[in-house]
Parts: C-alpha cells; structure tokens; sequence
C-alpha cells in the first residue's frame, strides 16, 4: 500500500476513538519506503520533508544518535529514521524542543518510564486537538471572507 492510501486512512481512522487501525497505519507509515541500508542526511531530509540542517540539529542536541561511515558521513539507520519521523512529527504539531528533549531521555532510560511518556502524549495531543478546532474556525472565517467578495469556497 502507498504511503498516501496509509496516511488517508490513517486521518480517517483518528475520527474514531481508540481504533486499532490507527496503530497499525502509523506502524506501516513509520516503516513505509525504508531501504534495507543505511541513508545519508540528504536521503532522510527528502523523507522526512526536513532540512539536513534540521536534522543535523537534532542530533547534536541529543534527540537522535546517527553512525558515521568510513569518510565521516553520516548514516541513518531505520531506528534513527523512526525516531525522526516522530520527532518531526511532534515538532510539526508545536512539542517544544525541551519537551521533545524530555521524551527522548525518558525512551532512554527504560519501560519504567512509560506512564510519564503516556501522560506528556496525553497533554499534547490535548493541546493538538484545542489547535485542530481553532484552525477549523479560523477556515471557516476564512471561507466566508472569500464567499463575501464573491469567491468560490472549498467544497
């Protein structure tokens, strides 16, 4: 299945409440298009939609550990490109750095841990939904803007 067909029913499934489908889309998604080697900072970024510079960042600030090969160049391994995609995914939705930080040094240190990363998701996606509701007003004011002035709004 293409990354897209899984990332439509990946939105479709989030409209219903604790569906096993969105577990298994994301699971897909987060493996979907990985090569069996290693990839280079350009490769990912192309992934990812993200800057090497932002994912040179990311490693030098601890969220992301990349092997280097023979010349020095960095090279991602599919745990590193996991990690990426939901770190730039969380960045996306507004998770600040400090958090994202947290997170990351909660994975690190263990299973113990599981009940503060499930809290600090919980609050986020808390404050992703009250951002989704907001954006969903301010297009709706947008639409009538347009409608207003004789344009023709989204179906």
């Amino acid at each position: 299945m293409a990354t897209e067909e899984l990332l439509q029913k990946a939105l479709d499934a989030i409209g219903e409440p604790d569906s096993p489908l969105i577990k298994e889309v994301f699971d897909r998604l987060v493996t979907a298009d990985l090569p069996d080697r290693p990839m280079s900072v350009q490769e990912v970024a192309d992934l990812l939609d993200a800057s090497p510079h932002t994912l040179r960042y990311y490693e030098r600030i601890g969220l992301v550990e990349v092997d280097r090969d023979a010349s020095g160049y960095r090279t991602y391994d599919a745990d590193a490109v996991r990690r990426l995609v939901f770190l730039t995914r969380m960045r996306l939705s507004g998770m600040p750095i400090r958090d994202l930080q947290h997170y990351v040094s909660l994975v690190d240190q263990g299973d113990d841990t599981v009940p503060e990363r499930l809290e600090m998701l919980l609050e986020h996606r808390d404050t992703i939904r009250r951002q989704i509701r907001q954006l969903t007003l301010s297009l709706a004011a947008t639409e009538y803007k347009i409608a207003t002035y004789g344009g023709q709004t989204a179906p």
